[in-house]
């Protein structure tokens, strides 16, 4: 079971939620060196996943034209920090 669950229901279209997901995924990568690999589903219509890891967090993001959800794990360490964690992601899908 997840630490934090994020959910954003969007009108951007699957061409434009990709484009933000890549934004995303390079934001996570220089600001916090999370390694992330994004698997495009070749359907406009279907899933694409992000999965994403690092010091003491783990997780998956999945991209569809209608909304974003996001799942994450945190290690003992962080796991103290979940609700400021899910704060600042939550912030940042926003501004995305």
């Amino acid at each position: 079971m997840p630490d934090i669950q994020i959910e954003r229901q969007h009108n951007l279209g699957m061409a434009r939620a990709r484009e933000v997901a890549r934004l995303w995924v390079s934001q996570a990568e220089r600001d916090y060196g999370l390694s992330c690999t994004y698997e495009a589903s070749g359907d406009e219509g279907a899933c694409d996943r992000v999965y994403f890891t690092g010091a003491g967090a783990t997780g998956t993001i999945e991209v569809t034209p209608e909304r974003f959800g996001m799942n994450v794990q945190l290690g003992f360490l962080l796991g103290s920090f979940s609700e400021m964690i899910e704060a600042k992601v939550s912030r940042n899908l926003d501004e995305l």
